[in-house]
C-alpha cells in the first residue's frame, strides 16, 4: 500500500469520527451496551435470589423432618422406658 492512500483513509475515518451523526451512534452505542450488562447483573442477582429462597425452602422442610425424627424418638425413648418399668415391677 501506498502512504497516501493510507493517509488518505485516516483523513476520511476522522471526517466521519468527527461529525455529530457518528458521535450520536457512538453514544447510542454505548448506552445500549451498559443497559444490557446493566439488565445481565440484574437478571443474574434475581436467578441467585430465587435460587436462596429455593434452599431456604429446602432447608425448612427437611429442618421440620428432622423435628418429626426426633419426635418420633421421644416417642420411642417413652416406650421403652415404659416397658422397661415394667419389666422391672414384674421382677
Amino acid at each position: 500500500m501506498e502512504a497516501p492512500v493510507i493517509k488518505q483513509a485516516i483523513g476520511a475515518y476522522r471526517r466521519v469520527t468527527a461529525t455529530d451523526e457518528f458521535k450520536e451512534l457512538e453514544r447510542l452505542r454505548s448506552r445500549a451496551r451498559h443497559n444490557e450488562a446493566s439488565a445481565l447483573g440484574h437478571a443474574r442477582r434475581e436467578g441467585e435470589k430465587t435460587e436462596r429462597e429455593k434452599w431456604r425452602g429446602v432447608v425448612f422442610i427437611k429442618n421440620a423432618e428432622i423435628a418429626d425424627k426426633g419426635a418420633e424418638i421421644a416417642n420411642k425413648d417413652a416406650q421403652i422406658a415404659e416397658l422397661l418399668a415394667r419389666l422391672n415391677e414384674t421382677k
